[in-house]
């Protein structure tokens, strides 16, 4: 399958979820900094999660430019992280609303481990769907990198569980700052 109306859907879909990501945000109930300062935790959710979406674009936009073609694994895969990913409104929502509560942590985080393995899973499989193309082998060497931010999301579940509630939020968006990081150096090739 050619990449031009599969990388488009794929773009449509974030589009649409971070739409609906912002127009879940609270507004301040008056036009003061201690109103919107009260927000703090539904700002750094949706912060949270608008670098994890805008990431997944930015990462397929550099992938695709790479490649041509994809095989049917590769579109299941994004098929399921699709629908991962159309949860993260929800989840971004109930953490905002429950920064203190175990089960809402947990499915915060459960969403961007799952979003990690399910990205890092399809880039390894575009890469074996094109074995001729020398520019994904080249950057196929730095991809295991991508996986340390999982790293960071399980000491947040272990944070959670034993002594700081809001542990996996945290850990969330110091997983995303490396994922970041990580993208970026492999596209510069440090």
């Amino acid at each position: 399958m050619q990449t031009n109306r599969f990388e488009t859907f794929i773009d449509a879909i974030i589009a649409i979820l971070l739409t609906i990501l912002v127009l879940k945000i609270p507004q301040p109930v008056e036009p003061t900094l201690s109103a919107i300062w009260e927000l703090r935790v539904p700002y750094l959710a949706y912060l949270i999660s608008f670098l994890i979406l805008f990431n997944i674009w930015y990462s397929n936009h550099k992938l695709f430019q790479k490649v041509e073609n994809i095989d049917n694994t590769v579109v299941w895969i994004y098929g399921i992280m699709t629908f991962i990913i159309s949860l993260v409104p929800y989840f971004t929502i109930w953490v905002a609303k429950n920064v203190n509560s175990i089960p809402a942590e947990t499915m915060f985080g459960l969403i961007f481990v799952s979003t990690n393995i399910l990205y890092t899973s399809s880039v390894k499989s575009i890469y074996r769907s094109n074995p001729y193309n020398k520019e994904l082998q080249e950057t196929d060497k730095t991809l295991y990198y991508h996986n340390s931010p999982l790293i960071v999301i399980f000491l947040g579940f272990i944070l959670t569980y034993t002594i700081f509630r809001p542990g996996i939020y945290i850990s969330c968006l110091a997983a995303v700052i490396m994922w970041i990081y990580i993208g970026w150096r492999a596209e510069n090739g440090n």
